[in-house]
């Protein structure tokens, strides 16, 4: 039985349908993603669903007793001064009894009466196992309930949403794009955190690997209807792309079809006499549907003018190091000993959890900051043109046409002047939402107002912090298209993992307080070779621990008794294991040689312009040999332990 229903649900703003008679039904263990444009009603429909609003038309059904929890885009917490406040809020009118039982206990005119009252109300609900529950939250999620709010960022108060949400063990839990403001390591924490989750989840997001490994269905509103896809984000994919060809074929036919009726109807006075009746009547049929026919809204016009090119080398680091100072007064390293070349066209993604001095490294990369050691040599003509996550370049008071071009109605684009109406036509805003203020503008409206601003002005430096944010994902693959084909260089702080992978040549990423690691390829191939990295050392330090001349001069303990001395006694290999032991130095060399080659090949930036799919192959193999290699080692591992008898 379904735990929440919406049953032919009309809601409208205007006169165009936002929900347009929908059908929705949430099964126990589901984890829904529900996928559509910017302004299609996501937010809306999560509204309806959480009982917030009630639909112009249409029934909400619920199973008896549901409990529902949700974490907002923005969460917001109240009176709540520390963290275990903030997750206690998910307790509900449990937690008001608890509070409650302890301000009459610490009032001293208290009566027993009144303690015993509060007792068998918070006994009735299970209350005093609650605080445990907190707990048992705040230590999963590893969060210092003690910590004040106040001094969180963004993806720290997402953290603490997301507790307050689940301590409330709701039947069905409602997130609102929870991935923003997560770093790497929150987003892969999240997923986690949903994948052992008991009860159902509807979620909106854009992040495509996100969707990809937590749904289990995707839900689009397309034009005030809601289409189901069972699967996850790739199968959704392949499907509506299916869907949508089938579509365009069935509106030709329908309009040639229609064509071809109105030039019968306007024929001459023979022909007129010959009409049908029946004829006429389908005609009259086939201009109310084309009429009522809602297109699928058109895609973001996006073009970039890269202007003068400048020098082949962007910035040169050598041994750079900044520190800054705190409001605490602490100082803190954000960057030390760094050493990178970026040169002409180079797409560097940056990565790192919040507060690591990713703005910092880059400040410092594009001179806008001053090392404290090291030196720095930034080439010539540079134009920098900046994304800002916080939007802060964007005047909420102002109109969007007056924030494109103020004072005047033309742009110069490439050379040419373009009418500032058509300019913003391009990114989707009307006539009528051009002229309204940049304050009654959505959170994607907002970000593509900011990409037009960026794209008005020619620039050979890009810089884009945390650009995919609201964005739908049809613009997100449109601007990661757009990215791709600029010539220019970009800089690219983001923590959507598709969005870097399909984007950047090189990772610059975070591996401790200060230190900053250059990679070449996306995330996936920052993260496969770190994880070599690591398995090669811990291999290195094996092989120096067995080979330490203070490991060959310790002597075994005198009190051994005999058993145990027979238990240390080395074993002889069998013929097999002996043959697969001397062959493995082999193997692993062989493979490792492999690799080095595929290596250079990915640190090339033009082999992923001119390989294609290649490098995507390419990129696997990689990761195959990794887990090859992993696992001729811990074999190799366990042979020299048995001939060593050290097992």
């Amino acid at each position: 039985m379904a735990l929440l229903s919406l049953i032919k649900v009309y809601q409208a703003y205007g006169h165009v349908p936002l929900l347009d008679h929908a059908d929705l039904s949430v099964e126990p263990g589901e984890r829904i993603a529900l996928v559509g444009r910017n302004g299609a009603g996501k937010s809306t429909l999560l509204r309806i669903v959480l009982g917030e609003i009630t639909p112009d038309d249409g029934e909400r059904r619920v199973q008896t007793g549901l409990k529902l929890a949700a974490v907002a885009q923005e969460p917001e917490f109240g009176r709540a001064l520390t963290i275990e406040q903030a997750v206690a809020q998910g307790l509900g009118e449990t937690q008001a009894l608890l509070d409650e039982y302890t301000r009459i206990a610490e009032d001293p005119n208290h009566t027993a009466d009144a303690l015993d009252s509060i007792s068998q109300r918070i006994d009735a609900v299970q209350g005093w196992q609650m605080g445990a529950k907190v707990q048992a939250a705040l230590t999963r999620l590893a969060l210092d309930g003690n910590r004040p709010l106040a001094g969180l960022s963004g993806g720290q108060r997402k953290r603490v949403a997301i507790a307050r949400a689940l301590v409330a063990q709701p039947d069905l839990l409602v997130l609102d794009e929870p991935t923003n403001h997560l770093d790497l390591e929150g987003i892969q924490w999240l997923e986690d955190t949903l994948l052992a989750f008991a009860g159902s989840v509807l979620l909106v997001t854009h992040d495509r690997r996100f969707m990809d490994r937590v749904s289990t269905r995707i839900v689009e509103l397309d034009r005030g209807h809601l289409q189901s896809y069972p699967g996850n984000y790739s199968a959704f994919r392949q499907r509506r792309a299916e869907l949508d060809h089938a579509e365009q074929l069935a509106n030709a036919r329908f309009d040639k079809l229609l064509a071809q009726e109105e030039v019968w109807i306007r024929k001459g006075v023979e022909a007129r006499r010959t009409r049908s009746v029946g004829r006429v009547a389908r005609l009259e049929d086939m201009r109310r549907e084309r009429a009522e026919r809602r297109n699928r809204q058109g895609n973001v016009n996006l073009a970039i003018d890269t202007g003068n090119l400048g020098s082949k080398r962007v910035a040169e680091l050598e041994n750079v190091s900044k520190t800054w100072v705190a409001e605490s007064g602490e100082r803190i390293l954000a960057v030390k000993d760094f050493s990178a070349t970026i040169l002409r066209g180079d797409k560097v993604g940056i990565v790192g959890p919040n507060g690591a001095g990713k703005t910092t490294l880059l400040k410092l990369i594009l001179g806008q900051l001053e090392a404290d050691s090291g030196t720095i040599k930034r080439g010539q003509g540079l134009e920098v043109a900046y994304f800002d996550q916080l939007r802060e370049q964007l005047d909420p008071e102002r109109t969007v046409v007056d924030t494109i071009a103020p004072g005047g109605d033309t742009i110069e684009i490439g050379g040419q002047k373009k009418h500032v109406m058509s300019y913003l036509a391009d990114f989707l805003f009307p006539g009528a939402r051009a002229r309204s203020p940049v304050k009654s503008l959505s959170g994607g409206e907002r970000n593509r107002l900011l990409l037009a601003r960026l794209f008005a002005r020619p620039a050979n430096v890009l810089v884009l912090d945390e650009p995919t944010n609201d964005l739908d994902i049809e613009t997100l693959e449109l601007l990661e298209e757009l990215i791709r084909d600029y010539d220019g260089t970009v800089f690219l702080v983001s923590h959507d993992r598709e969005f870097l992978d399909n984007i950047v040549t090189q990772t610059i990423a975070w591996e401790g307080p200060g230190q900053w690691v250059e990679y070449a390829g996306g995330v996936t191939d920052w993260l496969t070779q770190q994880a070599r990295r690591q398995a090669t050392r811990a291999a290195d330090a094996g092989k120096a621990v067995a080979a330490s001349p203070v490991a060959a001069a310790t002597p075994a303990p005198a009190a051994v008794s005999a058993p145990a001395a027979d238990a240390k006694r080395a074993v002889k290999l069998s013929y097999k294991e002996q043959r697969e032991l001397d062959e493995l130095p082999d193997r692993i060399a062989k493979l490792e040689a492999e690799q080095a080659t595929l290596n250079a090949k990915l640190a090339d930036p033009n082999y992923y312009v001119t390989a294609g799919a290649e490098a995507a192959a390419t990129a696997a193999r990689v990761a195959a040999i990794d887990e090859e290699l992993m696992e001729l080692l811990a074999r190799w591992e366990a042979l020299e332990a048995k001939r060593s008898g050290t097992v």
